[in-house]
């Protein structure tokens, strides 16, 4: 059976996620941060596990991490203080990637944003700011690892059913991204070696998931 820690196991996308998964075969751990989210992730297939990783030091993510195949990064601190954004979204998600190498969890997938990057293009005087920043820089690291890594970069999030189609080729005019779809997307990339080595661009369209997915090309560095 393969094995999944998903970090961020209580957020939307990793709840759906995990759902998914366990549905799959999967046995999914999910990294939760108190534990009144214990229930709620158990009720979704997955065994929980309460590690806060914006505290949790080297030793701990690797004991986490160790004896799964692969990781999910779906964490963040949910805007609102910088400090704390650049310690979640930044520092630890580096810092799980640092004991992902060091448990051997070769497969590793982060969850992004459209437009993520150097170039975000964000004031600094805007409160986005500190976010654009930690993703670019957690985001830049993970190329620069030896993991067998996919960076997702869905659009803006909503909810609702999910649709089960997206595009690859989104445009400014139509970047909203059903966390579901996110959620699915993750779960077909698992499952296709051709995204390793590529950051992924996507937003609700008109291709079913599992077509988008499949026709992706591995491109090392891309």
């Amino acid at each position: 059976m393969n094995k999944i820690v998903i970090i961020g196991g209580h957020g939307r996308v990793g709840m759906l996620l995990s759902r998914l998964l366990v549905e799959e075969g999967w046995q999914v751990t999910s990294v939760i941060r108190t534990p009144d989210q214990y229930d709620d992730v158990a009720a979704a297939g997955a065994e929980p596990l309460v590690l806060d990783v914006e505290m949790a030091d080297a030793d701990s993510l690797v004991a986490a991490l160790a004896g799964h195949e692969a990781v999910v990064w779906s964490a963040g601190a949910g805007g609102g203080n910088p400090a704390r954004t650049y310690a979640v979204d930044r520092d630890a998600a580096i810092r799980s990637m640092d004991a992902a190498e060091q448990a051997g969890v070769r497969r590793y997938l982060m969850v992004s944003y459209l437009g993520a990057g150097p170039d975000h293009g964000i004031d600094p005087s805007n409160s986005f700011f500190p976010y654009a920043e930690a993703k670019a820089d957690a985001d830049e690291n993970l190329r620069n690892t030896s993991l067998d890594w996919t960076i997702l970069a869905p659009g803006a999030l909503t909810d609702g059913p999910p649709s089960g189609t997206i595009t690859t080729a989104p445009d400014r005019a139509h970047r909203q991204t059903n966390r579901g779809n996110v959620a699915r997307v993750a779960a077909a990339v698992l499952a296709t070696p051709a995204t390793i080595h590529r950051t992924i661009e996507f937003t609700d369209g008109a291709m079913p998931i599992a077509e988008a997915i499949g026709g992706l090309t591995s491109t090392a560095g891309a």
